[in-house]
């Protein structure tokens, strides 16, 4: 199954990338998809003529989180995480930070929607860059608690508070600015822009690079960000049993999911739900 939803080739001497091709679904991360990007991500960290990974999707957007649409029926948690409550949240930040742990650098190349549980896979990546109309967000907020509480470190207090009381997105070109992502380009600009931003990485001695990547999460580690981010998949446990979370299930199991996420969204006018809604988050 993982060679058809992750397709992976070899565009420049050294760079390796994978995409994500579940575009009828917006790319949502199902398990076998999940379990795929990592287990290529690691592959190529040890195959030698590798320097630098890029992670995009198919069709119109990156990613639009994780499916909640029965895409993961009859597919186990891809990777061992232990169970209790809040499984489920250390399960999906742990594997997103695993990225951290690799030692070649690995790309983001984020277009159209970029929410949820894309959002987190992103930003699990060392380098982001974005098209200037794509939107990143996390809607999920409107009925539960993230997964994987980057936004204050990366957005700051003032933007990741407005983002999680609200559920808004941010376009690439704000996203930028706030610094959630290097740097924005037209969308039909993004391939080419990205690959020179590869080429460039893999011309630099493997082992310096991998070296310098090391050092800034080390430093990020020490400012206490992957244990603050660790420690909010607590809250997120919190949050799957709140009155608004069943609320939201029971209207899924009612009315459809898609039916509940259009009326989650309807008040805000956002996130296109009845266009092409695919059930994920």
């Amino acid at each position: 199954m993982s060679d058809q939803i992750l397709l992976i080739d070899d565009p420049r001497p050294g760079v390796r990338r994978l995409t994500m091709n579940r575009p009828e679904k917006r790319n949502s991360l199902i398990h076998p998809l999940r379990g795929a990007i990592l287990d290529a991500l690691r592959a190529a960290d040890q195959d030698p003529s590798v320097k630098v990974m890029i992670v995009r999707g198919a069709g119109p957007s990156f990613s639009a989180g994780y499916d909640l649409g029965g895409g993961n029926e009859g597919h186990e948690l891809p990777y061992y995480t232990p169970g209790g409550d809040g499984q489920w949240p250390r399960h999906v930040t742990e594997g997103w930070m695993s990225i951290w742990d690799l030692a070649k650098p690995v790309i983001a190349q984020v277009h159209g929607y970029c929410l949820a549980g894309g959002s987190e896979l992103a930003t699990g990546c060392d380098l982001v860059y974005i098209a200037e109309d794509a939107k990143m967000g996390y809607p999920a907020v409107r009925f539960g608690v993230p997964d994987m509480h980057f936004h204050a470190w990366f957005l700051g207090m003032r933007r990741a508070m407005e983002m999680m009381v609200t559920g808004d997105s941010i376009t690439g070109v704000e996203a930028v600015a706030e610094g959630w992502a290097n740097r924005a380009f037209p969308a039909d600009e993004l391939d080419a822009a990205v690959l020179e931003v590869a080429e460039r990485i893999a011309t630099l001695p493997t082992e310096i690079v991998q070296m310098n990547k090391r050092l800034v999460h080390r430093q990020m580690d020490h400012m206490g960000m992957r244990a603050g981010i660790r420690a909010g998949t607590e809250l997120c446990a919190l949050g799957t049993h709140t009155k608004a979370l069943k609320e939201f299930i029971a209207a899924t199991r009612e009315k459809g999911l898609t039916s509940a996420l259009q009326a989650r969204d309807q008040p805000f006018g956002d996130y296109r739900t009845s266009n092409g809604g695919n059930g994920a988050t």
